[in-house]
């Protein structure tokens, strides 16, 4: 098996981004700025092509990678992380102790104020408990992939109409095709600590795309499954919305995305 690396990244010095990242693997990054260009250089042995779009969205930015990925496993990256050394066998080897899996779920350094997941235990993945893991923590074989024709959402994500939430979507069509999809308490880097490109706090938009999302997410069980999201997070998100006017909010965006689908 051979790894490769996807990144998407923002207005970034292309030549440079291996380094800085410590890319050891086969990689490919999408760098949406204001030009068409590609390039491809050598990084540790190991081949990093570059391709500039004048595009914006990182779904778009991450379907692009995947139409040009060759790499037996994928792995989806950003272009804020910093890799461990020795990350490249991390991730294949815990593949091969794996083979019954087809996407894991790896550890990343972040700051407190980011984090959402830390895995100390290897466990399978449902939908129930899936909805917390970042893209820069997924793993998966290519050709599962492939077959299951999955790609990510271009209604959600930074530089979409809706802020976040493609990585959840993703994880919830891979289920939906029968991927198995386990987490493994393996860290493989660390998250450098920047202004969000789409977090601007707990405001009207943030609860409204968060209903959107939750709309396709879990169709009828949307508006129960936002009660439970408000209860379980008022005392840090509601401190200038209040949970009454936060979950109405939610309602909104869910109300808003059913009537324009026809569902």
């Amino acid at each position: 098996m051979n790894l490769q690396v996807l990144v998407s990244a923002v207005g970034q010095d292309v030549s440079s981004l291996a380094e800085r990242m410590h890319l050891e693997s086969d990689a490919i990054i999408i760098n949406q700025t204001d030009r068409f260009r590609y390039t491809e250089y050598t990084h540790s042995g190991r081949r990093i092509q570059c391709y500039e779009f004048q595009e914006r969205g990182v779904g778009l930015s991450r379907n692009n990678a995947l139409l040009r990925a060759t790499g037996d496993i994928l792995l989806f990256s950003d272009e804020d992380i910093v890799y461990n050394k020795g990350y490249e066998k991390q991730v294949l080897d815990a593949f091969r102790e794996h083979p019954e899996a087809d996407f894991l779920l790896f550890n990343m350094h972040v700051g407190e104020s980011r984090a959402t997941y830390h895995t100390e235990k290897f466990h399978r993945v449902h939908i129930w408990n899936s909805g917390r893991y970042p893209t820069y923590s997924f793993a998966l074989r290519r050709e599962k992939l492939f077959a299951s024709h999955i790609t990510f959402s271009l209604l959600f994500g930074g530089g979409a109409r809706y802020s976040n939430g493609e990585d959840s979507l993703f994880i919830r069509d891979c289920l939906k095709y029968g991927m198995s999809i386990y987490a493994v308490p393996v860290e493989i880097g660390a998250e450098q600590e920047r202004e969000s490109t789409w977090f601007k706090g707990y405001t009207d938009k943030f609860f409204m795309d968060r209903g959107a999302l939750y709309h396709f997410l879990y169709g009828r069980l949307a508006y129960l499954m936002a009660l439970r999201f408000i209860l379980a997070h008022q005392k840090v998100m509601c401190r200038e919305i209040p949970p009454k006017k936060a979950l109405a909010l939610m309602k909104k965006g869910i109300k808003s995305v059913a009537l324009s689908s026809g569902r």
